[in-house]
This record gives C-alpha cells, structure tokens and sequence, in this order.
C-alpha cells in the first residue's frame, strides 16, 4: 500500500487554516477584535511600505486585506447593544473607502492617514480588553 502525501504547500495551507480555525474558537471575542485591529494595522503599514517602494502587487495584496479587516470588524457591530455601534459602523465605512480609493489611486499618502486614525481605535479596544480582563479577574 502506497502513501501520498500532498505536495508541501497544501499541507502548509492545511496546517495554517487549522491554527487560524483553532484560534478562533480559544480566544475571547475581545481578543478576537484586538488581533483583527493589530493585523489591520500591519496591513496598512505593508501597503503604504510597499506603494513608496513601487511594489503594486504587493499593496494591492495588502490594501484588500486591510478592507476585508474592516469589513469583518464592521460585520461583527452589534448595533442593537452599544449606542455608538453606528458611528463606528460609519467610521468603518469610511475606512473602507479610503483603501479603495487609496489603491485606485495608488496614494501611500492616503494610505498613511488611514493607519493614523485607525490607531487610537485600536489602543482603545486594547484598553477595553484588558479592562474586561481585569473585571473577570477581579
């Protein structure tokens, strides 16, 4: 009996959807949020890297990932739980907009005002995690 193993690539990608799959299902929707929050930054911190450095292949990789961050973090609102679910929501929307016009317009400056203003939101829920931390800890 002969065993076939995939080609190496598929069992990476097999192995890597199975740590994602894994860490969502552990970690805290808190932690959820901040991770999402952390890689959207990153992203963005690739894209504007990449589009100074005439690399639009790899911005455009980023910038779509950046926009499918925001769209999961504007997907997972709640709007019916917290009052200002809706101006993030809008603020969400607008982040949206700003990477595609910023890849369409192959704008790294645009780019670089995005990862500005998203930065504050995500110290904001890093803090309100680890405030959520503490009280259950408490």
């Amino acid at each position: 009996m002969a065993l076939t193993l995939a080609p190496n690539s598929t069992r990476q990608s097999n192995a890597r959807q199975r740590y994602v799959s894994d860490a969502v299902k552990t970690h805290t929707p808190e932690r959820l949020v901040t991770m999402l929050f952390d890689k959207l930054v990153s992203e963005l911190d690739r894209a504007e890297i990449a589009m100074r450095g005439d690399d639009l292949y790899a911005a455009n990789d980023a910038l779509v990932r950046s926009q499918a961050i925001v769209l999961e973090l504007r997907a997972s609102l709640r709007l019916d739980v917290w009052d200002g679910a809706k101006g993030l929501a809008s603020l969400y929307d607008f982040f949206v907009r700003e990477i595609i016009q910023a890849n369409v317009s192959r704008d790294p400056a645009r780019i670089a005002t995005t990862r500005i203003l998203v930065e504050p939101i995500r110290d904001a829920f890093h803090q309100a995690a680890a405030e959520v931390l503490a009280g259950q800890a408490g």
